[in-house]
């Protein structure tokens, strides 16, 4: 195992921790942080581990046959998982995000989906459920998490043509079983179903074009095509601007073989600009994290599959939730004080500080993955 897994290991060692404030406020769904932004979003990483090994994610020359995952008493149980979400639900959370690593690779996943789909806003009303995958188990998973209660999936997929797929995932995935767990998402009822894909320039921006026709022609507003600008998340895939292609650029290549019309965002702290096809067969996204921030109106937290809580996808440490969670003493009110006290601090815009050219304060440790806090 390589030095370069080393600052990551010690995020696991020192995270940040999580005070109770004296007084016990109950949560009234209006926490805001520092910069007046709500919390609506929490993401949920159920699993440390991957079957692909992207190079933008998970390169494999740093996450080897050598390297050492977190073992499974370290990971939150289900219980645990469905107690925070509900907190966080008190607090104004209004959508769950289950990602990874590769979620479907958590065993007996759809049992925290039912969990999480029994959950209720302050107002009674359910929460917005979803998932990111890679799709490379969806075909068998499908249908077991619609009955559980899925509501919504994303789909990782960067390239239709086979070999730069596979090239990509670098563990040789085919792109047709990912197409085929497209479709048996449709088939259960799982849609809109939006695809992802990162755009690294000089390695698969060829394949725009070639996407946004594919997925407008066979699944039209089925699917959403939303393309990705290639983030500096985490310090190991050897990110550089000269690698970006900003979104500007992936839209002007669309609009020359299909005419787009801007479209209003669907939610507030939505992070795609949407664009419908001016022939109305669907739409397609657009996330410029790196060239547009969106830091302003971010509502999103992440929860580690530990139990850390990152305030920001580029943070370099969370705050450890565990502890109060297998506390026999630390009640309810007191977990939710804890977290309305980390939110009402929070005051991060990595990306914004990074478009102005002042870099944030450097903590001496490494952002952290997206594959310990999904993407």
């Amino acid at each position: 195992m390589g030095d370069a897994t080393i600052p990551l290991i010690d995020l696991r060692h020192a995270p940040l921790k999580a005070v109770v404030p004296r007084e016990l406020r109950p949560p009234n769904g209006l926490l805001i942080d520092q910069l007046g932004r709500p919390l609506r979003d929490l993401r949920i990483s159920v699993t440390d581990r991957c079957n692909f090994r992207c190079s933008y994610c998970m390169p494999k020359e740093v996450f080897d046959r050598q390297y050492a995952f977190l073992p499974h008493s370290s990971l939150l149980s289900f219980e645990e998982i469905s107690r925070t979400a509900r907190i966080f639900a008190s607090h104004g959370v209004q959508k769950i995000r289950l990602t990874g690593g590769e979620p479907l690779l958590r065993k007996h996943l759809e049992v925290l989906v039912g969990m999480l789909a029994a959950l209720r806003t302050p107002q009674g009303q359910a929460l917005d459920l979803t998932l990111t995958t890679n799709a490379s188990l969806l075909t068998r998973k499908a249908q077991a998490l619609r009955d559980a209660g899925l509501q919504r999936i994303t789909i990782s997929l960067d390239a239709l043509d086979d070999a730069i797929f596979r090239r990509m995932n670098d563990v040789d995935f085919p792109v047709a079983d990912v197409l085929a767990g497209i479709e048996a998402a449709a088939r259960a009822g799982l849609a809109p179903i939006k695809v992802n894909s990162v755009v690294k320039r000089g390695v698969n921006d060829h394949e725009i074009v070639p996407m946004a026709r594919f997925f407008r022609e066979h699944f039209g507003h089925a699917v959403v095509l939303r393309f990705i600008e290639y983030m500096d998340v985490g310090s190991t895939n050897g990110w550089a601007m000269d690698h970006v292609l900003p979104s500007s650029e992936v839209r002007r290549r669309i609009e020359d073989q299909f005419p787009l019309v801007a479209m209003r965002a669907s939610a507030e702290g939505e992070t795609a600009q949407r664009w419908a096809y001016a022939d109305g067969r669907g739409e397609v996204g657009f996330i410029s994290s790196v060239t547009q921030a969106f830091c302003h109106d971010c509502n999103r937290a992440r929860l580690s599959t530990e139990g850390r809580l990152y305030l920001c996808l580029f943070a370099s440490q969370g705050f450890d939730l565990r502890p109060l969670l297998r506390e026999e003493q630390a009640n309810d009110e007191a977990l939710a004080a804890a977290i309305g006290l980390i939110w009402s601090k929070r005051d991060d815009r990595y990306s914004q500080l990074r478009g102005l050219n002042a870099a944030p304060p450097n903590t001496g440790t490494r952002k952290v993955e997206m594959h310990y806090i999904g993407g």
